[in-house]
C-alpha cells in the first residue's frame, strides 16, 4: 500500500513539473528529493535508485546522451522524414511566424497578445478615406458597372490613377501613398460595401504583383523606372501565375524560359527566350506590364553551373513584341478586369528579371514571401467587407420588413440566421484587423495569411446565402435597388482565388503551421539536413530533448485542463470571457499534443492523410480567430453592448474545435491512439455547445437597433443614404421607419383599431384628422411609407432592357414587323 500511494505521489510530482515544463535539470532534482523522502519512510529501495541513475546519468551528461541515445537516433529520423520538394522548402523558409505560434505551442501568453499594438490610422489615411474614397465612392453606380458596361468607367479609372488608389503600397519617394497594411485594408472594405469590382480593381496592385515584388528584390533601375510610373497610373499592372495546368498547384507551373542570347534593339545581349500560357489573371485585359512566373532553363550554363534554375519572375511590357493578351474572362457575373496572357518564344533581356540574374531562380521564395503579405489584406479585408454589408442590411432588411403582422427579424428561425450573419462579421474583421496589425508590426504571416484566406471567404460565402434566406425575393430579383445580389455570385470567387480553399484546408494551414509554429520540428529537420554530423547531432539533441519534454509537457497539460475544464487555468480577466481563454488554454494543449501524437505515429504519410491535416488546421484556425475577437473586444474598451457579439463569435468557434477534435479521434488511422486519447481529452464527453437561443436573440437584436454596437460592426463601410448607394438607402430606411413606429402607435390607439403597418400615408391622415400628430409628424410617416416600399419593392425592366444582345432582339423585331405586315 506505501508503494501505491508513492508512486502516485512521485506521478503527481512528475505530472505538476511536467504542466509548468520544468527543464530537465530541475526535473531530475525533483524527483531525486522525491526518492531521498521515499527512502526516509521506507518505500523507496536501492533497485528503484539504480533504476533513477541509469535514466537520469545518460540524459543530463550531454556526451554520453549524444553519444548513445542523439546520434542513433538522428539516423533513424533521416531515414523517416517525410521527403520535401525544393518549393516546399522555399514555402517553409519564407515568411514569419507570430501569435499563431504561441497557439501552436499549448501555453498562450495572454498579456502578449493584448500588447500588440492597437492598429490606428493616421491622420493623411484617415483624411484619405473621409475624402478621396468617399468622393470615388459617390462617383460610382455598380450596377452601370456590372451590368451597363461590364467595367469601370474611364472618369472612374481616371480618378482611381490621379488619387493613387493603385500607389497604396508604393512609398512616397516613388510617388506612392506608402499606407500601412491596416490603412489599405479600410479602403478596401469601404469599397466593397459599394462594389465589388471596384475593390477587386483596387487591391490587385496593392497585392501580390510587381509593385510589392520590385520595392523589395527590384534593382535600382527597375525601382526607379517602373514605381513612379506605377504610382502614377501611367502603367497598369497583374502579374500572371496561373496556368491552365498548374492553379493551386502553382510549383509546377510549365511555362518556361531559356537562357541564350540574342537581338535587342540591334544589339546582341544576354537574355531569355520565354513560352507562357496564363489565365485567371486579374487586369491582363487592360495591363501595360506583366509581372511573369515561369521556370527558368539555362541549358549551355551562361549563369553558372545549374541547368534548372528554377522559378523566375520577370517584367514583361505588355508591348514587347510576341506578347498576346487575351479576351475577357467572365467570373461569375462580376465582370472585373480578368483575363488570359500568352506568349511563345519571346525575347527579352535577362535584367527584366525582377532584381536582374543573380534573382533568377528566387521567383518561388519572392512570391510565397509576398502572398503572405497579400493574402492577408486583400481578400480577408473584402469579404470581411461582404459579411459586415450583409450584417448591417439584413438587420435593417429584417427590422422593416414585416409578415404576420410583426418584423420578421423578431421570428427566431431568421434570428437563427441574423446572429450567424452578425457574429461572422464582428470576427472576420477582428482576425482581418489582428492580422494586417501583424503586417505593419513587420511580420510576414504565411500561416495567418492562409487562416484568413479561407476562413473568413467561407464565413462571407455562407453570410451571403443566410442574407439571401432572410431577404427572400428582393435578394433574388436583380437590378439596381439589389445590394446583396452581386455578392452572392461572387462569392466563390474568392473562394477559388489565392489558393483554392480546400488545398488552403487541407494543405496549407497545418501543413506549414506544423513546421513553422512547432517550438521544435523545424530545428529537427534542420538538423537532420546538416552535412556536418557533429553539428547536426548537437542541434538535433538540443531540439530532440526539448521535443521529449515539450511533448510530455502537454499530455500533463491536456489531462488535467481536460478533466478540470480548465476551470483552474488562468485567464486575463475574470468577467463573462474568462472561460473562453480557459476553454484556448485547452485546446492548445490539446492541439499541441496531436500534432506531436500525428508526426510521431504517421511520420510523413502525415502529407498524404489530407483530412486529419485540415482538422489539426482548423483547431489551429478557431483558437487564432477566438484570440482576434477577445483582442478587439479589449482594443474597444470591452463595451458591454458589444458582449453578445463576443460570445457568440467565442462560442461558435470553440464549438468547431472541439467538434474539429471529436472528428479526428474518430477518424485517427491508429485506432488504439484514437480512443486513449478520446478519453484523455475528452473525458467528460463533448461539454461546449454552439451559442443559446438567448444569445442570438441578443445579436439579432443589435443588428435592427440603431446603437454603438451597430455602428461599430458597420464600421468603415459606405453608408451614405444616397440614390446610388442602396445599402446606404436601406439604412436610412431603417432610421426612417423606427421614426414612425411611435406615431403610427399613437395613431392606432387614438383610432381604437389596430391598423396593419402598411399605407402609412393613410394613417398620416387619420392623425391629423382625429387631430393627435402634427403636420410634422405626418410627413415623418409620409417619409417612412416612401421608405417603406422602396425597401421591400424589387426592380422590374422592359423586356428589351434585359436583352443581351440588343442589335439581335431589334433586327428580330424588324423582321416580326415585316412578316406581320406582309
Amino acid at each position: 500500500m506505501e508503494g501505491f500511494v508513492f508512486s502516485l505521489i512521485l506521478l503527481v510530482v512528475i505530472g505538476i513539473l511536467a504542466y509548468y515544463r520544468a527543464s530537465l535539470t530541475l526535473f531530475t532534482a525533483a524527483i531525486a528529493v522525491t526518492l531521498a523522502a521515499g527512502t526516509f519512510v521506507g518505500p523507496v529501495g536501492l533497485v528503484s535508485w539504480i533504476v533513477f541513475l541509469l535514466i537520469a546519468l545518460p540524459l543530463n551528461i550531454a556526451f554520453i546522451r549524444q553519444r548513445l541515445i542523439t546520434q542513433p537516433l538522428l539516423g533513424v529520423y533521416r531515414k523517416i522524414m517525410p521527403e520535401m520538394s525544393s518549393t516546399e522548402k522555399e514555402a517553409i523558409d519564407a515568411g514569419t511566424t507570430w501569435w499563431e505560434a504561441d497557439l501552436f505551442r499549448g501555453n498562450p501568453d495572454w498579456q502578449k497578445l493584448h500588447n500588440f499594438p492597437i492598429p490606428r490610422l493616421s491622420a493623411e489615411e484617415q483624411a484619405f478615406l473621409d475624402g478621396p474614397v468617399e468622393e470615388l465612392l459617390d462617383m460610382v453606380d455598380d450596377w452601370e458597372i456590372t451590368h451597363d458596361r461590364a467595367d469601370l468607367s474611364p472618369e472612374v479609372y481616371q480618378y482611381l490613377k490621379d488619387k493613387g488608389f493603385f500607389a497604396m503600397i508604393i512609398k512616397k519617394k516613388y510617388g506612392g501613398l506608402e499606407f500601412s497594411a491596416y490603412a489599405q485594408s479600410c479602403v478596401l472594405q469601404k469599397l466593397t460595401s459599394k462594389s465589388m469590382v471596384l475593390s477587386s480593381i483596387v487591391g490587385v496592385p496593392n497585392s501580390l504583383g510587381p509593385g510589392e515584388l520590385l520595392q523589395h528584390y527590384g534593382t535600382d533601375e527597375q525601382k526607379n523606372h517602373y514605381l513612379p510610373r506605377l504610382a502614377k497610373g501611367l502603367d497598369v499592372p497583374c502579374f500572371a501565375l496561373t496556368s491552365p495546368e498548374a492553379g493551386s498547384d502553382a510549383g509546377s507551373i510549365p511555362d518556361f524560359g531559356i537562357v541564350c542570347k540574342g537581338q535587342w534593339q540591334g544589339k546582341e545581349v544576354l537574355g531569355m527566350r520565354l513560352t507562357w500560357n496564363k489565365r485567371y489573371i486579374t487586369l491582363a485585359p487592360i495591363a501595360t506590364v506583366l509581372g511573369l512566373a515561369f521556370k527558368l532553363q539555362d541549358p549551355d550554363k551562361l549563369l553558372g553551373d545549374k541547368e534548372d534554375l528554377g522559378i523566375t519572375c520577370a517584367l514583361i511590357p505588355a508591348d514587347t513584341p510576341g506578347v498576346k493578351i487575351g479576351r475577357r474572362h467572365f467570373p461569375l457575373n462580376v465582370p472585373f478586369q480578368n483575363g488570359p496572357t500568352q506568349g511563345n518564344d519571346v525575347f527579352v533581356p535577362l535584367d527584366y528579371i525582377i532584381g536582374g540574374a543573380k534573382m533568377a531562380g528566387q521567383g518561388w521564395r519572392m512570391l510565397v514571401e509576398c502572398l503572405s503579405v497579400g493574402r492577408a489584406i486583400t481578400l480577408p479585408s473584402n469579404s470581411t467587407a461582404g459579411i459586415k454589408a450583409a450584417a448591417m442590411s439584413t438587420g435593417a432588411y429584417a427590422r422593416i420588413r414585416r409578415q404576420f403582422k410583426i418584423p420578421i427579424g423578431k421570428m427566431e428561425g431568421v434570428e437563427e440566421a441574423m446572429a450567424r450573419i452578425g457574429g461572422s462579421a464582428y470576427m472576420a474583421c477582428a482576425s482581418t484587423t489582428m492580422s494586417v496589425g501583424s503586417i505593419d508590426l513587420g511580420e510576414k504571416p504565411s500561416v495567418i495569411s492562409a487562416i484568413t484566406k479561407y476562413h473568413i471567404t467561407e464565413r462571407m460565402r455562407l453570410a451571403m446565402i443566410d442574407a439571401m434566406d432572410v431577404h427572400g425575393g428582393k435578394g433574388i430579383c436583380m437590378g439596381p435597388n439589389n445590394y446583396l445580389a452581386r455578392g452572392y455570385q461572387g462569392a466563390p470567387v474568392a473562394i477559388t482565388v489565392e489558393g483554392a480553399n480546400i488545398l488552403t484546408r487541407n494543405m496549407i494551414i497545418y501543413g506549414q503551421g506544423a513546421i513553422r509554429c512547432h517550438p521544435y520540428v523545424l530545428a529537427e529537420l534542420q538538423a537532420a539536413y546538416n552535412e556536418d554530423n557533429r553539428a547536426a547531432v548537437t542541434a538535433f539533441d538540443k531540439a530532440l530533448f526539448g521535443h521529449i519534454g515539450f511533448a510530455i509537457s502537454n499530455f500533463f497539460r491536456t489531462f488535467w485542463l481536460s478533466f478540470t475544464g480548465a476551470a483552474f487555468s488562468s485567464a486575463p480577466y475574470s468577467d463573462a470571457t474568462a472561460k473562453y481563454y480557459k476553454q484556448m488554454n485547452r485546446f492548445s494543449a490539446a492541439l499541441a499534443l496531436m500534432s506531436d501524437v500525428a508526426m510521431g505515429t504517421l511520420g510523413g504519410d502525415l502529407k498524404r492523410r489530407e483530412r486529419i491535416s485540415a482538422r489539426l488546421g482548423d483547431i489551429l484556425s478557431m483558437l487564432y480567430l477566438t484570440s482576434s475577437v477577445l483582442k478587439r473586444f479589449q482594443d474597444e474598451g470591452r463595451q458591454p453592448q458589444d458582449l453578445p457579439l463576443v460570445q457568440w463569435a467565442c462560442e461558435d468557434n470553440l464549438a468547431k474545435a472541439q467538434l474539429a477534435l471529436d472528428e479526428l479521434f474518430d477518424n485517427f488511422p491508429n485506432r488504439l491512439v484514437g480512443v486513449v486519447l478520446k478519453r484523455v481529452v475528452f473525458p467528460w464527453g463533448r461539454t461546449l455547445r454552439r451559442p443559446s437561443d438567448k444569445v442570438e436573440h441578443q445579436v439579432a437584436r443589435i443588428m435592427q437597433t440603431p446603437c454603438e454596437a451597430r455602428s461599430r460592426l458597420g464600421h468603415h463601410l459606405y453608408l451614405a443614404g444616397k440614390d446610388n448607394n442602396p445599402i446606404g438607402m436601406v439604412e436610412q430606411a431603417l432610421r426612417d421607419v423606427l421614426a414612425a413606429e411611435p406615431l403610427f402607435d399613437k395613431v392606432t390607439e387614438a383610432a381604437k383599431k389596430r391598423l396593419p403597418f402598411f399605407r402609412l400615408n393613410e394613417v398620416a391622415d387619420l392623425g391629423l384628422e382625429l387631430k393627435v400628430i402634427s403636420e410634422q409628424e405626418a410627413q415623418i410617416l409620409r417619409k417612412a411609407e416612401a421608405s417603406r416600399l422602396r425597401t421591400i419593392n424589387v426592380d422590374d425592366f422592359d423586356f428589351n432592357y434585359l436583352a443581351a444582345d440588343k442589335a439581335l432582339l431589334a433586327s428580330e423585331q424588324q423582321s416580326a414587323a415585316k412578316v406581320n405586315a406582309a
